[in-house]
């Protein structure tokens, strides 16, 4: 895929989204699209009281991610391409696990009036690692609020993330190994991402590293 002008890069908490999409910004000269996770103010207390806190931190983030998105129908005059970190449909991922039914229901009227303003990415990088690696960053990292969650949670999260990207449509997907990649120490897994982002045209596609 020479000609995309909007990508995302996605996965579960911790994986390394915000790592390679700051490459490809500076790869592409492209202008960058990152979520303020840190700027909700009700996350810490949904890691300590999931089901008080869950919905008015779903509707945070919910609009907090369209009011950055909405602006990308308008071409960017000084920069061609955008690269970001998350996209509006991984919304619901969250949503559908930490929402009760009732809580679904209202917040799926909100997301579908806002969904049809939001565009869709040429290409979405989805960065799949296991439990262990996920574990591992999240510890690395350091964010105290993160570092308490159960391995219940992040396994069911793993799983939704999974079977969502599996049966995505909207756009192509590049699935990719993230157990065994690390951009930033091996620079030439970063290369051979690039040669295969080049070859993409449709549909869901596979990038791994073989060791």
């Amino acid at each position: 895929m020479e000609n995309w002008d909007y990508l995302a890069v996605e996965g579960v908490i911790g994986v390394g989204k915000t790592t390679l999409a700051t490459l490809l910004v500076r790869e592409y000269h492209a202008k960058a699209v990152m979520e303020d996770v840190d700027g909700n103010p009700f996350l810490p207390q949904f890691y300590e009281d999931p089901e008080r806190y869950a919905f008015p931190t779903q509707i945070f983030f919910l609009l907090s991610r369209y009011n950055e998105l909405r602006n990308l129908t308008m071409r960017d005059l000084f920069r061609k391409r955008i690269v970001s970190d998350y996209i509006f449909d991984k919304d619901k991922i969250f949503a559908y696990i930490n929402l009760e039914k009732r809580e679904r229901a209202l917040y799926d009227k909100i997301y579908n009036l806002l969904h049809q303003n939001i565009m869709s990415p040429n290409l979405i990088i989805y960065l799949q690692a296991n439990l262990e690696t996920i574990m591992e960053r999240i510890e690395k990292r350091g964010r105290s609020f993160e570092i308490g969650m159960s391995e219940e949670y992040l396994k069911k999260l793993i799983q939704s993330y999974n079977e969502y990207f599996f049966h995505f449509r909207t756009s192509p997907v590049l699935i990719v190994n993230a157990n065994e990649i690390d951009f930033i120490k091996y620079p030439n897994h970063f290369m051979l991402l690039k040669e295969e982002i080049r070859s993409i045209s449709s549909g869901i596609n596979y990038f791994s590293i073989e060791q």
